[in-house]
């Protein structure tokens, strides 16, 4: 019999010429500072700050912002001790923090890099958002004059620098060729894209793209979700040549969230485009489960991969095709004939349930799954418990189907 992997035919290749990105993605996890800014979290402890960090290292994460220190001195000292620690347990993942472009703002990012001996890349906001600028009347040589002082006192600090525009995707070309050249002039060498207001579509994005930077400035993108777009973009900024782009587990962030660090990491590995020895992916749903547990904010049933229901079904013509796959021993159709996700490379496993759309299968698979003897007497007590329900059976109410008189 053909094998069922190769016997797919992928759409998604058809038109594809050469790689799909240029070179190895890259990311920043902004779970721990823009994640943080949502106001459905909770704030995580210190501790759990440092669990998560040694898991964006195990995931291949390339930079984790570790916050803004400037915001106030419990800031400050997480973020000096989640820096102490990438350097006392030796972890490949960079340190980056977040700053206003203001010398007062960026000095504890400093004495904290001095301090613990490590290199933090600084990002630099700029309020440029012409919507910011008109209320607050900021001119362009206020900008201009805020972004040279800004990256220079970095640079002198003997730190590597970036320029983050706000709201950069709603941006007049003209403002952002003179902050951009600016900063380049100033010593920056990453200039961050920012989609604030979650405004752009792919094609602004590739816009965007097209801006004369030079070559010694790499470019990260950054954004956010309100159009539901996020994932795609971020996808889409890789394949387009920018080097990094940023994300949040669970795709926390104000508003709607941004880009799900999570996701991303799914989709590059479907794609084949992640290096199966420096990402390791065996903890990708821990990640997702740690987030949500540790700021308070649940996991949607139905989000990808982590979700409840991610690999569920109470469909009797879908439970059948994956127990007669499981039946065979054949793991992966049973993980491909209903999913595009394989669930046991990230330890998950697909569950067959019962309810008033199920059959004899959904009810045989079940008993199964418990060890309990399937016969017919208990597949009809199943199915007519399911039946009269307006839902998928628990397991309480399964069993007390099973127990009733």
């Amino acid at each position: 019999m053909a094998d069922s992997a190769a016997s797919l035919y992928d759409w998604n290749e058809k038109e594809r010429h050469g790689p799909l990105l240029r070179e190895p993605p890259r990311f920043v996890d902004e779970t721990l500072r823009h994640g943080l800014q949502s106001p459905a979290v909770k704030q995580p402890s210190l501790e759990q700050k440092l669990e998560l960090v040694r898991m964006m290292d195990r995931l291949g994460i390339d930079a984790v912002n570790l916050g803004r220190p400037g915001a106030s001195p419990r800031a400050a000292e997480d973020v000096e001790r989640l820096a102490r620690m990438i350097a006392d347990e030796h972890l490949h993942i960079q340190a980056t923090c977040a700053a206003r472009a203001t010398e007062s703002d960026i000095r504890p990012i400093v004495e904290i890099s001095q301090r613990v001996g490590v290199s933090i890349e600084v990002g630099a906001l700029l309020d440029s958002s012409p919507v910011r600028s008109y209320a607050e009347d900021w001119d362009l040589a206020r900008l201009d004059q805020s972004t040279r002082d800004s990256i220079a006192f970095i640079v002198r600090s003997s730190l590597p620098a970036a320029l983050v525009t706000e709201d950069t995707t709603r941006a007049h070309p003209r403002l952002l060729d003179r902050l951009f050249r600016t900063a380049i002039d100033a010593g920056a060498t990453r200039l961050v894209l920012s989609d604030t207001c979650g405004h752009a579509t792919p094609d602004g994005l590739r816009s965007l793209r097209g801006l004369d930077v030079e070559d010694r400035v790499e470019l990260d993108w950054h954004g956010h979700n309100d159009r539901g777009l996020a994932l795609v973009l971020g996808l889409f900024a890789l394949e387009h040549g920018i080097d990094r782009v940023h994300g949040c587990g669970l795709g926390l962030g104000e508003r709607v969230g941004s880009t799900p660090m999570d996701l991303l990491l799914l989709n590059l590995f479907l794609l084949g485009q992640l290096d199966g020895d420096r990402h390791d992916l065996s903890v990708l749903v821990q990640y997702v489960q740690k987030i949500s547990e540790y700021t308070g904010v649940a996991i949607p049933p139905s989000y990808p991969l982590s979700g409840r229901d991610a690999f569920r079904t109470a469909d009797a013509a879908h439970a059948e095709a994956v127990s007669k796959a499981e039946g065979r021993g054949d793991i992966e159709q049973a993980d491909r004939v209903f999913s595009s996700v394989p669930a046991h490379a990230f330890g998950r496993v697909h569950e067959i349930e019962i309810g008033p759309e199920g059959g004899p299968g959904n009810a045989a698979h079940w008993l199964r799954r418990h060890g309990i003897e399937v016969t017919d007497a208990a597949v009809t007590r199943l199915l007519d418990a399911a039946k009269r329900a307006n839902r998928t059976l628990d397991e309480a109410e399964a069993a007390a189907a099973l127990a009733a008189p």
